[in-house]
């Protein structure tokens, strides 16, 4: 993925709908940061603080796996606002 690729992403939120990518204020999001999906938002809206301490593993064909790969993220100890990339899964 080249930086334009990057910038695209940046402040879309995972998951949504293309043509409605950004987010809405009525939603909580936590930011992915690292990985191939940085700098996309991940909706935790009514998540539990167990789900959310327990961290994701989000299907993307963008990871080191391609198509069916999965890129693991784990929530910043200091920064409840965002979520660290792990690593990468087939």
């Amino acid at each position: 993925m080249n930086s334009d690729d990057e910038q695209l992403l940046r402040g879309r939120v995972y998951g949504a709908d293309p043509d409605h990518p950004g987010p809405h204020p009525s939603r909580n999001y936590v930011e992915l940061v690292g990985g191939p999906l940085d700098g996309l938002l991940l909706d935790i809206t009514g998540w539990t603080p167990s789900d959310i301490d327990t961290g994701v593993s989000l299907p993307t064909d963008l990871g080191r796996f391609g198509p069916g790969g999965r890129a693991l993220y784990d929530p910043r100890p200091d920064d409840r606002g965002r979520f660290d990339w792990s690593g990468d899964s087939p």
